[in-house]
């Protein structure tokens, strides 16, 4: 890989630079082979499974059954081509797509900040990871805030002490992922059985029922669901800097953000670089390209669907439907039928993948949060500071974060229902604005070569009509219920 911030030289004038400084040339790194950089969407994937794949969409099984896996699939699949359009910039720069989003209008990246605090400050994923190891280990209930908060300050430890944060955290993750990939394969082999596929398959076909479907959830769960069908929200975007600190593309050429105790710091602003569109530097392109695309239809569409779309099978076949059960009992209920059937060590391991789920999805949101925050920090109001490298800013949000996230357990507010469908139904609203800065970036702002044309184009129109039209239900539905008309 190529050394990062090296001397820079001529601007290269593609790259907006009134609000943020120049983007100078610099040359394409030869691209890598697929084994080396599976990575980013792993990251992805690990935060995806712990939302919408372990709890949403199979809580919503649980009240209608299969027949929303049409949403499910079209949600994945929308997701992969906007994933692909946020690694697009990257790729090219390496600088992040919200770096990207300030360059064509300042107060972008501080918005950015606002709407990821916002919708991700909610400690539900941590809080259903203990929730769920209360159900395999049979301690109090009472006890899940305190453990929840030994458990964040746990993750906190691990994320600001790693010499090379993402390194560390793709290691965890790659063990977490694997773990969840062996319960699913068991599962869609030795559980879900006939009924299971035979449900699957009519959700397929019967389509005339889905608009009754959609009435009977209330939307703020529809449209969290729809939004974690896959990872969600502002955790898209931060896959621009895992793909930066992989040093895919571009992003080669940018510091990494390491522990301020353990690592070696680098002060400097992470602006980026374009290329000259030589010859070798397209061919090169066309590399990078080929293998970022390929790890994401591996990882993050293939296994994340699959994944999606057993837990749904197999809550359909443990839970049924029609059921009454709230926040996370119907959990509780899906591993006492794994026991009726099989064995207490099935439901036992049922609710341990469960807490694996969560734990990791929730030191992928502590990650991405302070990742995304950082970067903007550094590349804008503190790029000059020579205090405040983008590891320090690193450090100091996630620990903010653990903080109010023990406060909220503390005030007594730990469902982790209710928390998760607060984190992504403000999700959903964040990929209709983001899709639209994706249009501008890589199609007003890459030269065509580069930038999204044809029927990736299409698909990020789709994106912003999909993820735009259930925005405007939920924000008509909240303001109807506040307004009473």
């Amino acid at each position: 890989m190529t050394d990062t911030q090296g001397a820079r030289g001529e601007t290269a004038e593609e790259i907006p630079h009134r609000h943020l400084p120049p983007v100078a040339y610099a040359d394409l790194p030869e691209p890598a082979p697929l084994g080396k950089v599976v990575g980013p969407s792993v990251l992805l994937l690990a935060g995806a499974i712990g939302s919408g794949e372990f709890v949403l969409w199979p809580y919503i099984t649980t009240q209608v059954g299969l027949t929303l896996v049409w949403l499910v699939v079209i949600g994945v699949t929308t997701q992969y081509f906007l994933n692909m359009e946020i690694e697009r910039y990257t790729l090219a720069t390496g600088e992040t797509a919200v770096t990207g989003f300030t360059r064509l209008w300042k107060p972008w990246g501080v918005l950015f900040i606002f709407m990821a605090v916002a919708a991700w400050m909610w400690p539900g994923w941590a809080s259903g990871g203990t929730t769920t190891l209360s159900f395999a280990l049979g301690f109090s209930a009472d006890l899940i805030p305190y453990i929840t908060i030994g458990v964040l300050v746990l993750i906190g430890a691990v994320l600001t002490l790693s010499p090379v944060v993402y390194r560390t955290v793709e290691k965890i993750q790659f063990f977490m992922v694997a773990l969840i990939v062996i319960f699913v394969v068991y599962a869609a082999v030795a559980l879900i059985g006939g009924e299971g596929y035979a449900a699957l398959g009519r959700g397929f076909v019967e389509v005339h029922k889905i608009p009754d479907a959609i009435s009977s959830i209330p939307i703020a769960v529809l449209m969290g669901a729809i939004a974690f069908a896959g990872a969600g929200g502002v955790m898209n975007l931060v896959q621009s800097n895992w793909v930066r600190d992989k040093g895919l593309g571009m992003g080669a050429r940018l510091p990494k953000v390491v522990s301020p105790f353990t690592g070696e710091e680098v002060a400097a602003p992470t602006t980026g670089y374009f290329f000259r569109r030589t010859d070798e530097n397209m061919r090169r392109w066309r590399g990078w390209w080929r293998v970022a695309d390929r790890e994401q239809q591996l990882t993050f569409l293939l296994i994340g669907g699959i994944c999606l779309l057993v837990f749904m099978a197999l809550t359909f076949v443990t839970v049924g439907t029609g059921g009454e059960a709230e926040s996370f009992d119907f959990i509780k209920i899906q591993g006492d039928a794994l026991t009726a059937t099989t064995g207490s060590w099935l439901s036992t391991s049922f609710w341990l993948v469960g807490s694996v789920v969560l734990f990791s999805t929730n030191l992928t949101v502590l990650d991405m949060v302070a990742r995304l925050t950082a970067d903007v920090l550094k590349t804008g109001a503190l790029r000059d500071s020579q205090r405040w490298s983008e590891s320090k800013l690193y450090f100091a949000t996630v620990w903010t974060m653990i903080v109010f996230g023990s406060l909220i357990l503390l005030s007594g507010v730990d469902q982790p229902l209710v928390l998760l469908v607060i984190a992504s139904a403000m999700n959903g609203v964040v990929m209709f604005i983001y899709s639209m800065l994706l249009l501008k970036l890589n199609r007003g702002v890459l030269p065509r070569e580069i930038g999204v044309t044809g029927f990736r184009f299409g698909a990020v129109i789709w994106a912003c009509l999909f993820y735009g039209f259930f925005s405007v239900i939920l924000l008509w539905d909240q303001a109807r219920q506040l307004f009473g008309f």
